[in-house]
């Protein structure tokens, strides 16, 4: 019995110290470039990509929601596509222009975990909403009798809906992994936002929890929904090959342009530069320049390319210009009238 109180009492104390020396900092210091002349205009160019980026997403989330034609599963996914592509880039960019062009670089340890969650949770929702457009066009061009059975409205919101709750979920782990840590040591932070890798480094407890989500964020923010996609695009190509007419091969093959620019756009620069950081040494400038160009280029892109590549996309358009003009024309004549009523008359 003695003993027991002997091990209990040791146990409380080594929780004691482990809690003494638990430090949580109150602020982060964000570094950003090192050693880059005139870097503030960089800024600036990243405050016009914001500007574009939110133009023309919001232009496309409109386009959708007000033309009815356009209220089908496909362009459920676009426009879940756009509303990502919006988030995202404002989850990020503000706070970047604010941190380095007005030069306020320290950050507060709880905001610092926020930008962290929504920033990669808007990654992750982008990533397998590009899955499930590939899944959409797999089922398209394979499946094209059963393509209006499978692909419901219904069906196509569940999908959406899973991918933004386990993204959201999974990040809020991540998050919660990094709370857990204690950073006895340096607070500044080698990279142009809050970001994990960085950030997790710097702890000077055991950080074994947060190698592994890197590694698992990793998979399932690349390298699976990457093999998704190609597995789905080998069996378009299979599926095209038995088709006989060069004609509807082709046509068939246009429909999925769109979301191959997109998803090249996407995880080209992600693949490069994890390539570069495993294979080789990379400075930590070129990765922060990479690292940005994959978190801002995707989501000016997007709308641009579903805009204009798009034939449903650019009729839509053109049919809401021409409501827009018939209802401009009618409300002119209609004020028109009730002016010239208004006249007194002699």
């Amino acid at each position: 019995m003695r003993k027991q109180r002997v091990l209990i009492g040791s146990e409380s104390k080594v929780a004691a110290m482990l809690n003494v020396t638990f430090v949580r900092p109150a602020m982060f210091y964000i570094n950003g470039f090192s050693n880059i002349p005139h870097a503030k205009y960089y800024y600036i160019f990243l405050c016009f990509i914001y500007i574009t980026t939110v133009v023309g997403n919001s232009f496309l989330i409109t386009v959708i929601y007000l033309v009815k034609t356009l209220h089908t599963p496909k362009y459920m996914i676009v426009f879940s596509l756009a509303l990502t592509d919006l988030c995202g880039s404002t989850a990020l960019i503000p706070k970047v222009l604010d941190t380095f062009l007005f030069d306020r670089r320290y950050i507060v340890y709880e905001a610092c975990l926020s930008y962290l969650f929504f920033v990669w949770s808007f990654a992750l929702v982008q990533s397998w909403t590009l899955v499930t457009m590939s899944y959409d066009r797999f089922i398209a061009i394979c499946l094209p009798l059963r393509y209006h059975n499978i692909i419901t409205k219904s069906a196509v919101g569940a999908i959406l809906f899973f991918v933004w709750v386990f993204s959201l979920s999974f990040l809020a782990i991540v998050v919660w992994q990094i709370n857990r840590l204690s950073f006895c040591g340096s607070v500044v932070i080698q990279s142009f936002f809050c970001d994990h890798g960085p950030l997790y480094r710097l702890a000077c407890n055991d950080t074994t929890i947060n190698s592994i989500l890197v590694n698992v964020a990793i998979a399932i923010i690349m390298i699976i929904p990457l093999i998704v996609i190609a597995l789905t695009y080998v069996c378009i190509a299979i599926a095209l090959s038995r088709i006989a007419s060069g004609v509807e091969r082709l046509k068939a093959l246009k429909t999925c342009t769109s979301h191959l620019i997109v998803v090249a756009i996407f995880f080209l620069p992600l693949v490069g530069t994890n390539l570069a950081a495993v294979t080789s040494y990379i400075h930590p400038n070129a990765r922060m320049f990479n690292s940005t160009m994959t978190h801002t280029i995707p989501s000016l892109l997007n709308p641009i390319i579903y805009s204009l590549k798009t034939e449903e996309m650019v009729k839509s358009i053109r049919k809401l210009k021409r409501r827009f003009y018939t209802e401009h024309c009618k409300n002119k004549r209609l004020r028109n009238i009730s002016s010239s009523n208004k006249m007194p008359s002699f």
